[in-house]
């Protein structure tokens, strides 16, 4: 073969296999799409922990007293472990109807369960004391619900029991209040 031939056969090889290379090249695969994953954040929940203060109003009824009407005032702190509470709180209110005007005072232990982001019920013990005329005090056990409505603001309903230390004179309390939290 004239040597010619030969790098006209060797040139058309090389074009043929470039060329080749060229058109694997143009031909795309795509493997994946670059697509957004959503992304899904949960809201917290309301933030039990902290101090508390509020207002209160009720009902109380006992033996000597009758059914008396009262506001008052309370302040308290909280410490949330997972879906557990533990708190105290003092509080004191003016009671007035049946036969007597006097105050009442209480501090009490509470614990509890966060059944939801925004609902904690619980259990209260503490002691209470008759500011008043006749001299009383009382060992206080109970309960409650708590329901947060905004980021700072919740409502309650509780439920006490006075067991007399001092005077004799059993007590039922039922109160509603509001309790903003710092």
């Amino acid at each position: 073969m004239r040597s010619s031939h030969k790098i006209a056969l060797a040139t058309l090889a090389t074009a043929l296999m470039s060329g080749s290379a060229f058109a694997a090249d143009l031909i795309t695969v795509p493997t994946s799409t670059p697509a957004a994953l959503p992304v899904y954040e949960e809201a917290a929940g309301f933030d039990w922990n902290g101090f508390y203060a509020g207002v209160y109003g009720g009902i109380q009824n006992s033996s000597v007293g009758g059914m008396q009407y009262g506001a008052g005032a309370m302040a308290g702190v909280n410490a949330q472990f997972d879906f557990y509470l533990l708190g105290a709180e003092v509080a004191v209110q003016g009671i007035t109807g049946g036969n007597t005007n006097t105050s009442y005072g209480q501090i009490l232990g509470r614990a509890g369960l966060v059944v939801s982001d925004n609902v904690v019920v619980y259990a209260a013990g503490g002691y209470g004391i008759d500011l008043g005329v006749p001299e009383e005090d009382d060992a206080l056990l109970g309960g409650g619900v708590e329901l947060a409505v905004t980021d700072n603001v919740s409502v309650r309903a509780q439920y006490l029991h006075g067991f007399p230390l001092n005077g004799g004179n059993p007590k039922d309390q039922f109160t509603v209040g509001a309790a903003f939290h710092f």
